[in-house]
Formats: C-alpha cells, structure tokens, sequence
C-alpha cells in the first residue's frame, strides 16, 4: 500500500455546508495531504440534512464515517483503513 494516502481514497466524501467554521477546517486538511475528495454540501439533501445536520463535517469512504475532530494522521489511518 501506498504511503500517500491520496492513491487510496477515490470515494471520499466531505459532507459540510457553507458558513461552517469546521469544516473549512477540515476541508484545508484534506486538501493539505493532497488527497482526492469528492465535497457535499449537506444543506441540499433532506436526507443528508437529518442524518449529518449536528456532526459536520463528516468523511465518508466505502460506507464508513470518520467524524470531526479528526488530525491528519487520523484521517490517514481511516483512509487506510477503509482502502
């Protein structure tokens, strides 16, 4: 496996909506390890809306959540976990 997780994490997720403080901070780490990452504003999904509304931001990759707060090396390991 590769040491970058950017080879890795094709379906990742950031589940965040605009105006939201931590999830810019969590966009810039993402962005900051140069991982592929596909972002979704929750705000135009009822469904997503219900289920994410007080947790964002959220990753999600093959069907599992990482939940904020999470480092870069948390979000590593959950990538390489999840490939």
């Amino acid at each position: 496996m590769s040491s970058n997780p950017t080879t890795d994490s094709a379906g990742l997720i950031l589940y965040h909506t605009d105006g939201c403080h931590l999830c810019e901070i969590a966009q810039a780490l993402v962005e900051q390890l140069g991982i592929d990452y596909q972002h979704i504003d929750i705000c135009d999904n009822d469904t997503l809306a219900s289920r994410y509304g007080i947790s964002i931001p959220v990753l999600v990759m093959d069907e599992k959540e990482l939940f904020w707060p999470f480092d870069a090396q948390q979000l590593t390991e959950f990538i390489r976990s999840v490939a």
